[in-house]
């Protein structure tokens, strides 16, 4: 391989035409099916398939097979299978990422906006950028590269969905249609990931599972003056709080046992070296206002929460009126919508089936208390490391970043690997990414680092062609 032939001519790609189309795809509001209930009639969707559809056309290889694929009532899946060369093996490199977006979150900074796509300081601001428009650029554009050298690659498939962001509901019924066509891979490469910083090759080891739910409170048909009614109807706000309080240590946000998991050794060993490399920016990349600390100064417990262990975060509420609308009244119900991170050994139905029970149990004043459960799915935790894997992601960030390689769990989900994990238990993986800090992925200001793309699809190809050499 000519590294230098290589990255010139993933650089210039990058420049002159994705990069441009990039910017095209962030115009489009195309939100996940669980935010945008009428996808199908708007459009967005179909929109941004076409988009990526056309770039593969422009930048199709030899004897490439490609397809938008719509099942009835299902998000639109590019299909993309690309023939092995050069004599390779015919097993299947498979290759994932996603173009559905999450919504448009408020805060951006001024000049900024989710469907407004601006470059400032060599990073490319916009929602879905890099959460994950660039995965099919960076999948083809891997095997492009490696074509113009005559390099030889296996069979190589990619998919890239239109529902992850809200849990992969029409993935399995996709992988089900085309699991003929797909075969078996020995190689999975997902583009949807972190990475701890910009100056190495980051490969996620773990992910977690997520359940999200539904509580509701409700005490009273009506809201009432709050004069005359408190201190005789209970505070359905209070009551939500104690019930809240049975699955979090408010103090330590510490989750009940049923919900926790064991810490592999490996994976203590890789958080250990992670923490000695980023050191503070494990927190500092957060925009933490001043005088704020993390819950710990423990660097590598502070990754080890975010990744093997158990957490809540309350993403929305409903029954509460904005400021300006908020008169003395006692309010007749309260809604939280609670958000679980889950680890990756965690069965994310029997952690439904708990919380739900905790919550639901003996309620506080015989108030009316439900927890409709929307979407549990589970975490992954990547088989042990082929030593021909192991070699060629060391040689690629040695090669293309000029460090080592570093891996480490993301608390994060992508249903799809644990999805395959199910399916193919003797596959390989390679999960990696460009969400590294400040990227805020699904928040304001989302950002992806186009030097680290370019890097990252360097990368690829390397071990694209290294699995291609293996024994």
């Amino acid at each position: 391989m000519n590294r230098q032939q290589l990255t010139q001519l993933i650089d210039s790609a990058w420049d002159e035409s994705v990069v441009p189309t990039l910017c095209e795809y962030i115009r489009i509001p195309n939100k996940s099916v669980n935010f945008d209930a009428s996808w199908e009639q708007h459009g967005h969707m179909d929109k941004a398939a076409e988009l990526l559809r056309s770039w593969c056309a422009a930048n199709a290889l030899p004897g490439m097979q490609l397809e938008i694929v719509r099942l009835p009532g299902r998000t639109p899946l590019i299909f993309i299978d690309v023939p092995a060369t050069g004599g390779a093996k015919q097993d299947c490199v498979l290759m994932y990422g996603h173009m559905d977006k999450q919504p448009e979150f408020s805060g951006w900074n001024e000049g900024l906006g989710p469907w407004t796509p601006v470059i400032r300081n060599g990073r490319l601001y916009g929602r879905g950028g890099a959460d994950d428009g660039y995965a099919v650029f960076g999948s083809l554009l891997a095997l492009k590269s490696l074509a113009a050298q005559g390099i030889p690659h296996a069979r190589c498939v990619i998919l890239i969905e239109g529902s992850e962001e809200s849990g992969s509901p029409d993935l399995p019924a996709y992988i089900d249609a085309l699991a003929g066509r797909i075969g078996e891979p020995s190689l999975v490469v997902c583009l949807d990931a972190e990475c701890g910083n910009y100056d190495q090759f980051w490969v996620t080891t773990s992910l977690r599972g997520n359940l999200v739910g539904t509580l509701r409170v409700e005490v009273l048909r009506e809201g009432v003056h709050s004069g005359m009614a408190s201190g005789i109807a209970p505070s359905t706000f209070r009551i939500a709080r104690a019930l809240i309080e049975r699955v979090e240590n408010a103090a330590t946000g510490e989750l009940i046992p049923g919900l926790h998991g064991r810490i592999p050794e490996e994976r203590l060993r890789q958080a250990k070296a992670a923490a000695a490399a980023l050191g503070a920016t494990v927190y500092q990349k957060l925009p933490l206002l001043k005088g704020v600390q993390p819950v710990t100064g423990d660097v590598t417990e502070l990754l080890l929460n975010s990744t093997w262990r158990p957490t809540l975060s309350t993403t929305g509420v409903d029954g509460i009126p904005s400021l300006e609308n908020a008169g003395n009244v006692l309010r007749p119900y309260t809604t939280f919508k609670l958000s679980f991170r889950l680890p990756p050994s965690v069965d994310p139905q029997a952690a439904a089936t708990l919380v739900k029970q905790t919550l639901e149990r003996d309620p506080p004043y015989g108030a009316h208390v439900t927890f409709e459960v929307d979407s549990p799915t589970g975490g992954w935790d990547a088989p042990a490391t082929a030593p021909w894997l192991e070699a060629a992601v060391q040689g690629a960030s040695q090669n293309f970043f000029g460090r080592d390689a570093m891996y480490m769990g993301v608390g994060g989900t992508i249903p799809f690997m644990g999805m395959l994990s199910e399916k193919f238990p003797r596959t390989q993986f390679l999960v990696t990414g460009v969400l590294g800090p400040q990227s805020n992925a699904h928040g304001p200001n989302e950002f992806l680092d186009i030097a680290t793309g370019k890097l990252v699809t360097a990368c690829v190809a390397h071990v694209v062609a290294e699995h291609a050499k293996r024994e």
